[in-house]
């Protein structure tokens, strides 16, 4: 017996571990780091599964609040409410910083505009600046686009932006950072804001001035790294503290060397 109980001991041990699936959700931002991370760990780790979705940090912290989602992705830092939400029904949301990522300002590639201060940026997203010519432009009218409100990057820009001052009323509000992409692309007098990875060749990129036009800098990873950018934020995952232990393995292969490398060469700044 004590024979069959050791052998019954030693296969346990031996056979593999199966980790628990993990669900990620929320900020589109973070989406396509948290995806390839995601595909590098269960390669890693052929035991584990890890289903990843977008749709604005919003609805991420609100699933992490529902208990749908292990790891909510966010651009922005969990809101007082939220966390008093999630402590008054007994869970404590933990936080951990993914990346950091800069928020480029772009334009239609045709644009003559390749530059614009912060105080410009303001004028024009609150409306205070409609068209073009105000800023050295053409004569044509300024069409601006943004982030839904549940989004963390909509919030963020506002803050670091537009100094928590709201939006204009007619701004055109877009359900994920793909859509302002394709929309700025195809407008010749549109404006709007994306993270660094998500840049490409259908729009361009401004140089942005924190300093009232002494110095320009222009979005790119060395610039973000280097402090030179001034429009950088953190990028978080949030999780409940009675999980930690599910989500552990998967938050301490974030900081791996081939994990880092990758969050590099997709566009974002490895914590």
């Amino acid at each position: 017996m004590k024979k069959l109980a050791l052998f019954l001991l030693l296969s346990l041990l031996a056979a593999p571990v199966r980790l628990a699936a993990q669900r990620i959700k929320g900020s589109d931002t973070v989406l396509p780091l948290s995806q390839a991370l995601a595909e590098m760990f269960m390669q890693s780790r052929p035991q584990a599964t890890v289903t990843v979705t977008g749709g604005g940090s919003g609805v991420g912290i609100s699933a992490l609040m529902d208990g749908t989602t292990d790891l909510a992705m966010a651009s922005r830092r969990i809101k007082f409410g939220e966390k008093m939400k999630m402590k008054q029904s007994h869970h404590t949301p933990c936080e951990f910083v993914v990346a950091y990522d800069a928020l480029a300002v772009i334009v239609h590639p045709s644009n003559p505009v390749k530059r614009l201060t912060r105080e410009q940026l303001e004028g024009i997203f609150r409306g205070k600046i409609t068209n073009w010519k105000q800023v050295g432009g053409e004569d044509a009218k300024i069409i601006v686009y943004s982030r839904e409100t549940s989004s963390g990057t909509y919030e963020f820009f506002k803050e670091s932006v537009l100094r928590n001052k709201n939006y204009m009323s007619g701004v055109l509000s877009m359900p994920a950072t793909g859509a302002i992409i394709q929309s700025v692309s195809q407008t010749r007098g549109a404006i709007g804001y994306v993270g660094l990875a998500y840049l490409n060749p259908m729009v361009k990129a401004l140089a942005v001035s924190y300093d009232g036009g002494r110095h320009y800098v222009a979005p790119s990873v060395k610039s973000a790294m280097s402090g030179r950018y001034p429009v950088v934020r953190p990028l978080y995952y949030y999780y409940d503290k009675a999980n930690e232990a599910r989500v552990r393995p998967f938050l301490r292969f974030i900081d791996t060397k081939v994990a880092r490398a990758k969050t590099l060469d997709l566009g974002f700044i490895p914590r």
